[in-house]
């Protein structure tokens, strides 16, 4: 399955899928996993990651690891292969798993607000996203599934077959069959969105592990 990412001051990714924005919208295609990245209206240093969509897997023995996996596996990571592989523009990371707090146990006032706004309903309709938007950042597949806990984001060196590596893990991580998924909730990390480029990007095709 494809990934691809947009940023403009946006980062979404679609299971395939990462945007990185600033205000504007992007589009969703339907029977994706879409996660759309916005910086923070209430701390500068943070960045909200917002899960929806759907996808499935090719693997009946895959599994989510853990936050202390620290290397690539197509199972929970995906490789950028546009941009020259770069997504990350300043404070490189190198191996690491950033926390992800749930928006909802947030003190983000404002980013719960803005959030809302754009469940269908709300008023807003640049983008809209699943009623359970803010819950917490959980994925289901099959009989599976567990809370996403964590962003994994390494960079690479420039340069011919180095690729910016972005992924998930849960919290003594969880293994799944095949089937169709479910991504759902919110959730901020501590890396400012002036942290990633701005553009369109595309994963490895061979990467996920996610199928259309």
């Amino acid at each position: 399955m494809k990934q691809q990412i947009i940023m403009k001051r946006k980062f979404s990714f679609l299971a395939v899928v990462v945007c990185l924005c600033g205000g504007g919208g992007g589009v969703q295609s339907q029977a994706q996993l879409i996660i759309n990245a916005y910086p923070s209206q209430d701390h500068t240093n943070q960045t909200l990651w917002i899960f929806s969509g759907s996808s499935s897997s090719r693997s009946a023995s895959a599994q989510i690891r853990n936050p202390s996996a620290t290397n690539t596996d197509n199972q929970d990571t995906w490789q950028i292969d546009s941009n020259g592989g770069n997504i990350f523009d300043a404070n490189k990371p190198s191996d690491v798993s950033f926390a992800l707090s749930s928006l909802l146990s947030s003190t983000n006032s404002k980013d719960i607000a803005s959030v809302r706004a754009r469940i269908p309903g709300g008023g807003k309709t640049n983008i809209t996203f699943l009623a359970s938007a803010t819950n917490t950042p959980t994925l289901t597949i099959g009989s599976g599934n567990g809370t996403i806990s964590h962003l994994f984001l390494d960079e690479d060196a420039s340069g011919i077959a180095h690729y910016d590596d972005f992924g998930i893990r849960a919290s003594g991580g969880f293994n799944y069959g095949t089937g169709a998924s479910a991504w759902v909730g919110a959730g901020l990390i501590n890396k400012p969105i002036g942290d990633f480029f701005a553009g369109t990007f595309n994963n490895r095709a061979d990467a996920p592990f996610f199928a259309a």
